[in-house]
Order: structure tokens, then C-alpha cells, then sequence
């Protein structure tokens, strides 16, 4: 048994306590039915989220003497880790919360294959159901969104310096035992931590055997072993925690931290199995807000509406949040005529700019079967391995390889580290955000110039972007295992999020358009030749390792292209953007203090404010942005 830190004991007794009393709090918090609200909220939240929760927990917080509501399609279950026992198979799916698994339309440039992308539909979302890699993007990601901003004086800023203070706020980091840190060589800088809310970021007890192999392949192709990626400095390799309590190395999300473990529950109303329908404005009229919020029970269908006194905050999501606003008549106005949906306010923005993270895979075989001298996820076929696997995960604090969730280490290489080729790449941006820009773009951005400004825009700060030598532009992590994901994490091809003509109800309809920048075509070779550099390192082939895929046999760039177009997994589950934060002019949803531009009393606080992706999975950065615009409520509220 391990020695427990002062800090470690207070922390699985605050667990406990809040298991405990979770019964207690349900009891008197959650709402299942219309009748148990109240007449009316000074706030309503739109989903009960990752930062829909988030929001909530501060503003009970800061307002005790004001009421508040959180309508969550979903409801509160137990959201287990990427991987809990019973499963035996490594990077298995399936038995966890409540989830859309949604696909997309084909996309052409991928040979009409679909994007298929897993969202939370439980108290908690997204956070609830996601890989639990906790990581933080570059500063030159959170830089590039205030550069998209209008230049006023007197805005919020979005920026690293900004943003780092809610990042230390939103997580709380906890030192890994000394001989877990000896064992795995974990290393981290607690400056960049703030240990201030009970949502976890810890280093597992475990790592398979085969993990520093891969580590030190990279390590030999002259990638820097970072001592932290947590501070903004993000190129090279990072240990990266996972969003997991670090006792019971169960999945820490905003379902725990930011709902059972409040204390002061009387100013707070959540109400369960319900779907935002959409908000109606009084006349139609948009300055006449806060809008109604229209509600339906998923359980039979009813219609209620519920009134706000202050704010509506939209936080469905990248693509729910959309959907709500479409179905509300906000939105892209000759789309919603479309849908004979009468128009209350044209936002060509709304379900446009949608983008994710993407890339192929490198992958190989051992001739001969390396040992690996420890543990091997293919022990799990064993049932004495695993038995006491699950034994050792229920032990306090808990041990063994169930405590893994999918990655503890990531390379971030810069374009510019890559390839000699990388000015003339960033040149064909440049040229690109230089023209009508049009060419690429979904057939309405052509009808629209709002959305070409806006793009080009963001070309301008992408092409700066990946041209900095200390901005990421390939991710690629490894927990265990013979396979690497090529993932582009600044892509410039953009899709769409449209509603549902035939069943508004339902999840709407997304068109990836992955690839349809044909610049996108030219990052993923030029990250596919430099990850496949891993399988051929000394590292690698003393221990007979040999390449798979793409294969040796494709060395040209007409070979590998194809490879991609075939093997390129289109979602990496974080999507964004879709209702961004950008000014009016260039096809923006939402300002900088994130009110919906033009409606009054409505604000929208989830990844689809993303004006463009950070170099990292998004859970941390939605975590921080929500604390970040709760901090600027709060502000303009007391004023």
C-alpha cells in the first residue's frame, strides 16, 4: 500500500463525502418534471455540460440571492472511464454515460467516406464520455483567437495571458507518489497548476510496458522530453495527465466537480430529460430579450416554456447549441427559409466554420515478438491478470492498469520542424487569404461575404501560425501498442452543422467537407512522412519492427495521397467553431463577452465559440473558457 499525502487523504475523503451525500443532493436538486420549477430564473442554461456546469457552480456562487436553471437533455449516471473492468480488451468502447453517435455526410476528397463523432447526452457531457486526455493547447492558439477579435479598446481579451489564470482555476493537479514518479520518470511543474476546483488532472500508477519504447523512438528522432506542456509551451513531448481522481483514479468530470460536489444547492435547479427546443423572442423581435426558453420532455413529448429574468446561456454544444438556434429562426436567413422557418435574426455564422482534428495512421509489426519485461494489454486475455487487474483498481488508492485512460504521452511538432517545404506551404495560405477565398468553401459562404471575411481571416492567423516554429501542427500520442494517429491539428478545410428538414427534433446534419482545402491534402503528407520516421528509428528496429502502414512500398506523394484518402480518420471527437466567436463582419455568432450579436439576453458558452482550434483535446480549454466567461458575467451582472 502506498503512503498517502495530507493532500491525497482530504481528497478521497472529500469523495467520499460527496458519494455520500449524493442521494441527499438529488433529492432536493434535480428536477424530473415542469411542475417542481420555479415561476421563473434570473438565469437558464441550456445544457448541463462541460460548460453549462461549469457556469452554473460560479454563478450560484457568485449570486446566492439569485435563482438558477440547467435544462440537460440527459441525466445523472455514472460516466466510468475511458476503459473500466469488466472490458479485457485495450482501447474497448461501449458501457459508459449516455451518448449521440452521430456520422456525417461523405466526404468527397476522403473517397465519400463519413465522419463518425460521439457526443455526451448526460449531466456532465461531453466530459463525461471523452478519451480523459487533459491537455492544454500552445499560447500562440489562444493568441490567434484575440487576433480574430474586433480592436476595441474596451473588450474582453482572449489570449494565453487571459486565459492561463482560468486554466490554473478549473483543475486542480496532484503530485503523483514518489515511486510512481521514479518508476514512469513522470516530471511537471506545479507553477503551472492551480489546485483550486475538484476537477482532477493526474499521472496513472500504470503504464504498459511497451510506453517509453515509442517514447524513446521520438526521444532518438530529437524531440525534446519536456518537463511540462501544461504552460503555454507546447512543442516536443509531454506527459499529459488524464481527467481522473487521483485515489480512485475514476473519470473526474464536470458532473462531479461542478455538480455533486456544490454545496450550496438552493439557488440551483437542475432539470433532467429534457431538450432545449428553442427561444422565443417576444414579437419576434430579438432587442426584446431574455428570449423563452422552449423545453420538451424527452420522456412524453410535452412543450413547456420557462422564463428568464437576466440571461439565457446557450451550452448544447458545438452542434446542439446549433440546432437550437436554427430551430429559434437565428441563423443563416435563406436556409431557414428554406425550412419555411420564419427568420428572427440572420446569423449566416450559425452552423457555419465547423472543423475538427483529423489524420491517418502509421502503423507496424515486430517480426519477432519483443519482451517487453512487464505487463502487456494482450495479459488481459489471461483471467488470473485479469482478476487481479479489477482487484487492484478497486484497491484504495487504486493500481493496475485500469487506472490508464488512453494516452499519457503526446508529440507536438511544429510545421516548421518538419519540412524544408514548410515557407512554400504557408505561402499557398498566404496567396489563399489573399483571394476571393471562396473556392474551397461550402457553396454558402459564397453568397455570403461576412463568411469570406471571416476565413480569410482566420487563413491569415493559421498561416502565422504554421509558421512558427513553436506551434504545433502535428499531435500524435501513444499509450501502447504498434499504431500512431497522424493528427492535423489546424486544418483549413470547413464544414457545416444544418437542421434536420425532416425531424427538427433530432441530431442535426453535419458535412465535414474534410479535405476540401486541398492544403489539408499537403499537411497530412507532410505529418504521415514525418510520424512513419518513428518505425524506422534504432529504437524501433532492434526490436524488429517493420512498417505496416502506410507501408514501405508507397514512398511517392501520389502513393501516400492515397493511402490518406483512404485511411484518414475524419473526426478525432473535437469539433468546434460553429457558432464563433468573430465580429458580425466576418460571420461571427458571438462577440467577445460572448452575447449573441444582436439578440438581447442570450449568450453562448461551449467549444463552438472556438473561432479555430487549439493544439489540444478540448476539454480542459471548454473547462477554462467557461471559468473565464463566467468571470466576465459575474462582472457585467454586478455592475
Amino acid at each position: 500500500m502506498r503512503t498517502l499525502s495530507l493532500l491525497a487523504v482530504l481528497c478521497l475523503a472529500a469523495a467520499k463525502l460527496a458519494i455520500s451525500a449524493r442521494h441527499d443532493i438529488n433529492r432536493y436538486a434535480v428536477k424530473r418534471h415542469v411542475h417542481e420549477l420555479a415561476d421563473a430564473y434570473d438565469f437558464v442554461i441550456v445544457g448541463g455540460g462541460t460548460a453549462g456546469l461549469t457556469i452554473a457552480d460560479r454563478l450560484t456562487e457568485a449570486f446566492p440571492e439569485k435563482n438558477l436553471l440547467v435544462v440537460e437533455y440527459g441525466q445523472v449516471e455514472y460516466a466510468p472511464g475511458t476503459w473500466d473492468p469488466p472490458k479485457v480488451v485495450w482501447g474497448e468502447t461501449g458501457g459508459g454515460a449516455g451518448t449521440w453517435q452521430l456520422s456525417s455526410t461523405p466526404s468527397p476528397e476522403l473517397n465519400n467516406q463519413t465522419a463518425f463523432v460521439i457526443v455526451g447526452k448526460t449531466v456532465g457531457g461531453s466530459s463525461a464520455v471523452n478519451g480523459m486526455v487533459f491537455d492544454r493547447g500552445s499560447r500562440h492558439d489562444y493568441d490567434a483567437w484575440d487576433k480574430l477579435q474586433d480592436d476595441t479598446h474596451d473588450r474582453p481579451r482572449w489570449n494565453w495571458n487571459t486565459l492561463y489564470p482560468f486554466f490554473k482555476k478549473s483543475t486542480t493537479f496532484t503530485v503523483p507518489p514518489l515511486e510512481v514518479v521514479k518508476k514512469h520518470n513522470y516530471t511537471w511543474d506545479l507553477s503551472a497548476w492551480g489546485n483550486s476546483t475538484p476537477i482532477y488532472a493526474s499521472m496513472p500508477p500504470f503504464q504498459w510496458s511497451d510506453h517509453q519504447t515509442v517514447r524513446d523512438a521520438w526521444i532518438e528522432m530529437g524531440i525534446h522530453n519536456m518537463k511540462e506542456c501544461a504552460d503555454g509551451n507546447k512543442e516536443n513531448l509531454c506527459w499529459v495527465p488524464c481527467s481522473a481522481d487521483p485515489i480512485m483514479m475514476r473519470r473526474s468530470y464536470s458532473g462531479l466537480g461542478h455538480y455533486a460536489y456544490v454545496s450550496n444547492w438552493t439557488n440551483y435547479h437542475l432539470l433532467v430529460k429534457h431538450q432545449g427546443v428553442r427561444l422565443v423572442y417576444p414579437g419576434g423581435n430579438p432587442k426584446a430579450g431574455p428570449p423563452i426558453v422552449e423545453i420538451r420532455s424527452v420522456e412524453n413529448g410535452t412543450l413547456s416554456n420557462v422564463t428568464a429574468r437576466a440571461d439565457v446561456i446557450l451550452s448544447a454544444g458545438v452542434f446542439g447549441s446549433t440546432a437550437v438556434l436554427q430551430r429559434s429562426g437565428i441563423g443563416p436567413a435563406t436556409f431557414l427559409k428554406s425550412l419555411n422557418i420564419p427568420v428572427v435574426l440572420d446569423l449566416p455564422g450559425v452552423g457555419s466554420n465547423l472543423h475538427d482534428h483529423s489524420g491517418p495512421v502509421v502503423s507496424w509489426n515486430y517480426v519477432t515478438t519483443p519482451d517487453f519485461h512487464g505487463p502487456m494489454p494482450s495479459d488481459l486475455l489471461n483471467t488470473t491478470f485479469t482478476a487481479w487487474a479489477t482487484a487492484a483498481f478497486n484497491e484504495t488508492p487504486a493500481q493496475g492498469p485500469y487506472t490508464l485512460a488512453m494516452s499519457n504521452s503526446a508529440i507536438w511538432i511544429s510545421l516548421v520542424n518538419m519540412t524544408a517545404d514548410a515557407p512554400a506551404i504557408i505561402s499557398r495560405i498566404r496567396s489563399l487569404s489573399n483571394s476571393n477565398g471562396t473556392l474551397y468553401l461550402p457553396p454558402e459562404y459564397g453568397s455570403d461575404p461576412t463568411l469570406v471575411a471571416g476565413y480569410r481571416a482566420q487563413l491569415s492567423v493559421l498561416a502565422e501560425l504554421l509558421g512558427n516554429p513553436h506551434a504545433p501542427s502535428l499531435e500524435s500520442a501513444i499509450a501502447t501498442g504498434t499504431r500512431l494517429a497522424a493528427c492535423a491539428l489546424h486544418p483549413l478545410s470547413r464544414g457545416t452543422v444544418r437542421l434536420n428538414g425532416t425531424d427538427r427534433l433530432s441530431s442535426p446534419i453535419l458535412d465535414y467537407r474534410s479535405a476540401s482545402n486541398p492544403i489539408d491534402m499537403t499537411l497530412h503528407l507532410v505529418h504521415l512522412r514525418y510520424l512513419r520516421k518513428t518505425v524506422h528509428t534504432e529504437t524501433l528496429r532492434r526490436l524488429t519492427a517493420v512498417e505496416v502502414a502506410p507501408g514501405v512500398d508507397l514512398q511517392t506523394d501520389e502513393q501516400l495521397i492515397k493511402y490518406i484518402r483512404a485511411q484518414t480518420t475524419q473526426s478525432y471527437m473535437h469539433p468546434c467553431c460553429t457558432t464563433a466567436m468573430l465580429p458580425l463582419n466576418q460571420g461571427g455568432v458571438v462577440g467577445p463577452d460572448l452575447r449573441v450579436h444582436g439578440a438581447s439576453g442570450l449568450r453562448i458558452v461551449d467549444a463552438g465559440i472556438y473561432p479555430i482550434l487549439p493544439s489540444a483535446h478540448l476539454s480542459a480549454t471548454t473547462y477554462a473558457v467557461a471559468e473565464r466567461a463566467a468571470s466576465i458575467f459575474i462582472e457585467q451582472w454586478r455592475k
